[in-house]
């Protein structure tokens, strides 16, 4: 849907009721916001009572799991706020999504890589359907539709207490009977093992669309590393893809390595597409480039009837070798984690990778 037609829809009345689960409001229960006696602000607030502040956020004990709605449906989720203390929690943490009751999640994937910051490292994401702004402010408006139940929970793996402000916000309303489930998953290759894809979905059956992704992308070898191409093998593809990128810049929307003469790898953020983190090594601790890019097929949903997977070949180039040659690619032996979502017919069933425990998702950043 563009954005204009989402302008358009605002103009039309619903049935629909809107609520909002935060600290002050857990429930989301009508009349029910800012009655908190006790909470995280209490102490701020002592002159001022209840109503002012009270509940602003919550602390979540290491290796807790806190509960961060519980709904009941029909409804859609249709906007996420939050942010934490310390920044490290993004990639600390476990963000996951239950719909229709189902104890297997639909979405698993660490805090900040949902929000394109899989670094620990703010960076700005100004594009349509995600936002991160200033500092550490995470948005998303996906929307999550839900027959009977939605559940979101939050997994502290550190070893120390995190703060956590949030907002959930939702409508409850019918939801159409095409409507799909949101689905994103995470995974890690660290490294890839040189002559192999680093897999961003496999085993996803059913119907829906492949929505978006995003790479946190660590360079292991010198040199341009993003050739590689971007395949998604539809409906019984075996061996090729009926979808195959020219590399990987491409598929994010950029051209010629990001490299702009004379300013090197250059950042963009955009409604769909980005390069919008760019690490450099500082000759000390940080060793290697890091990389955050993002594509949202908003406009260009990759639909599939029966099945879905997604690979990304970790491939670089090796320049100035002899033999005429202006360059050859090399297959390179990168540190890749995507983040990849999509929609499918049912709240649960896609193929999970094995949740990550905590050296499977840290990152040592000393920015």
């Amino acid at each position: 849907m563009s954005i204009a037609a989402g302008l358009t829809g605002l103009a039309r009345t619903s049935s629909a009721v809107t609520r909002s689960i935060s600290a002050e409001n857990f429930t989301g229960a009508k009349g029910a916001g800012g009655m908190a006696t006790e909470g995280t602000g209490a102490l701020a607030a002592d002159r001022l009572g209840r109503g002012w502040k009270i509940s602003p956020s919550i602390d979540i004990a290491a290796g807790e799991t806190v509960v961060l709605a519980d709904i009941d449906g029909p409804g859609t989720l249709t906007h996420i706020w939050c942010t934490t203390a310390p920044h490290a929690a993004w990639r600390q943490t476990l963000l996951r999504f239950y719909w229709e009751g189902e104890e297997t999640p639909a979405v698993e994937v660490p805090l900040g890589d949902f929000f394109c910051n899989g670094w620990n490292v703010f960076s700005q994401v100004s594009s349509v359907p995600v936002a991160a702004n200033p500092n550490g402010g995470f948005n998303a408006y996906w929307p999550m539709p839900f027959r009977r139940k939605a559940r979101i929970t939050l997994e502290n793996l550190a070893a120390e207490q995190m703060t956590l402000y949030y907002q959930i916000d939702y409508e409850l309303g019918e939801v159409a009977d095409d409507a799909a489930y949101f689905h994103a998953q995470w995974r890690r290759s660290n490294p890839v093992t040189a002559g192999t894809d680093h897999t961003l979905l496999e085993g996803v059956e059913g119907k829906g669309q492949y929505i978006g992704t995003y790479l946190a992308w660590a360079v292991n070898s010198p040199g341009w590393w993003g050739e590689g191409e971007l395949k998604f093998f539809l409906d019984g593809d075996d061996e090729f893809p009926t979808i195959c990128g020219t590399g990987t810049e491409d598929y994010f929307g950029g051209a010629w390595n990001f490299d702009v003469p004379g300013q090197g790898y250059t950042a963009f953020t955009t409604p769909y597409l980005g390069l919008h983190q760019i690490l450099e090594p500082d000759g000390l601790y940080d060793s290697q480039q890091r990389f955050g890019m993002y594509r949202w097929h908003v406009l260009d949903p990759i639909r599939f009837q029966e099945d879905l997977r997604v690979t990304v070949q970790c491939l670089g180039i090796a320049r100035g070798h002899g033999n005429g040659l202006r360059h050859r690619y090399r297959p390179n032996h990168d540190d890749i984690a995507s983040t990849s979502l999509f929609y499918l017919d049912r709240p649960a069933g896609a193929a999970l990778p094995t949740t990550p425990g905590l050296l499977d998702l840290e990152v040592d950043t000393h920015m």
